[in-house]
């Protein structure tokens, strides 16, 4: 697998499709293969973007507009960018990153009058001009991937009522997540040298071998 030093790689998809157990199945089989991997989570992954994230995605921030919302997230990843993800791709290392600016072009998108060429130019500033060189999108029917998101903000991972709210984002109505899915769906098409989707609702084995098939013809 030495083909995949020095590659950007994003695992990306809505709430409940499985991409965050399938980036960690994946990211354990890259170590087992002695593959230098740097596993990223956006946001976060650095001690600003962590407080970035509590921000974004704590429920009592109801007032936070979409506008407001993107910045946020763009400036966790412009901290990320220079702490881990330029240095790690430098290095020779694989960056194995959940989530990035694909998420939001589906979640942000149209928000507050926010265009596709909105988010692309502040998000090309906060990333350096860096874009992934593939994104894994897990698909999933919205009724299919609400039923299966379960209640976990909170503000301390310790805090005995961990699990027992939902964030801001899996809060918002289905209409707005099947959206979110049409946005998704509409990059890939847009961008298919750059994107391979993959069948969220199939079993987890089956996923994880289409997974590991494309990185093994990655090039």
């Amino acid at each position: 697998m030495q083909h995949l030093r020095g590659k950007f790689l994003v695992v990306d998809g809505p709430e409940g499709s499985g991409k965050s157990t399938q980036t960690e199945l994946l990211h354990r089989r890259l170590l087992a293969n002695h593959v230098d991997v740097r596993l990223i989570r956006d946001p976060g992954s650095t001690r600003i973007g962590e407080q970035i994230r509590q921000i974004l995605l704590n429920p009592e921030h109801h007032e936070m507009n979409m506008r407001c919302e993107m910045l946020l997230y763009m400036a966790s990843r412009a901290q990320m960018m220079q702490e881990h993800i330029l240095p790690a791709l430098a290095a020779g290392q694989l960056v194995l990153c959940d989530r990035f600016v694909s998420s939001t072009l589906a979640y942000q998108l149209g928000g507050d009058g926010l265009s596709a060429a909105d988010i692309r130019a502040v998000g090309d500033i906060a990333i350096k001009h860096r874009w992934p060189d593939l994104t894994l999108l897990f698909d999933l029917p919205v009724e299919l991937s609400s039923a299966r998101v379960r209640p976990k903000f909170t503000l301390f991972p310790d805090d005995p009522d961990a699990g027992v709210e939902k964030d801001r984002i899996e809060q918002r109505p289905l209409d707005y997540h099947e959206k979110v899915r049409q946005n998704y769906l509409a990059q890939a098409k847009a961008d298919p040298a750059h994107f391979r989707v993959l069948d969220a609702s199939r079993d987890p084995a089956t996923i994880h071998a289409e997974l590991w098939s494309v990185l093994e013809s990655l090039r």
